[in-house]
């Protein structure tokens, strides 16, 4: 892996010059993606996989669809913001001058954007004709990637205090 970053980091690295030139305070270039996808894992991620879970099990139809509806709603929004935060951090690390590709939090981060793609891969597809093996593997596999992502934010953090 450390020869695809070195292929990487000399791509990104004028990009991540572009942004060095905006003079941005170094505690913000350093703590600015951890904030940002922190609000989205925490708040957006526990609403859109709440809101999942309850339009599978309330009994209640009316509010069941309502989740229903607001899962459907906010979780694109969040992979899209999980995305490009994936995109932030790692040029985030260009810009600091440190390794991208080695850590346990970029890997969790990769293994995180796989499942939630492959998640929405699932919804757009109608989960195969409304099939409801595909919908409850929908739920797991959107479960594990949140789960996912709070082991992620902690060995985040712990990378954010070693550089």
């Amino acid at each position: 892996m450390e020869n695809v970053s070195q292929l990487l980091t000399p791509i990104l690295e004028p990009i991540a010059e572009q942004f060095r030139s905006f003079g941005t305070p170094a505690p913000i270039v350093h703590w600015g993606h951890p904030l940002m996808m922190g609000i989205v894992v925490f708040f957006m991620g526990s609403f859109v996989g709440l809101a999942g879970w309850r339009g599978r099990v309330l009994a209640d139809t009316d509010a069941a669809n309502k989740s229903r509806a607001d899962h459907r709603k906010i979780a694109p929004w969040m992979f899209l913001f999980i995305a490009l935060g994936y995109t932030g951090g790692v040029l985030s690390l260009v810009m600091q001058h440190q390794p991208i590709l080695e850590s346990p939090h970029f890997w969790t981060g990769s293994v995180v954007v796989i499942l939630l793609g492959t998640n929405g891969i699932i919804s757009l597809a109608g989960f195969g004709g409304n099939k409801a093996a595909l919908r409850t593997v929908h739920a797991y596999l959107g479960s594990t990637a949140l789960c996912l992502l709070f082991l992620h934010a902690v060995l985040g953090l712990k990378l954010g205090l070693a550089i």
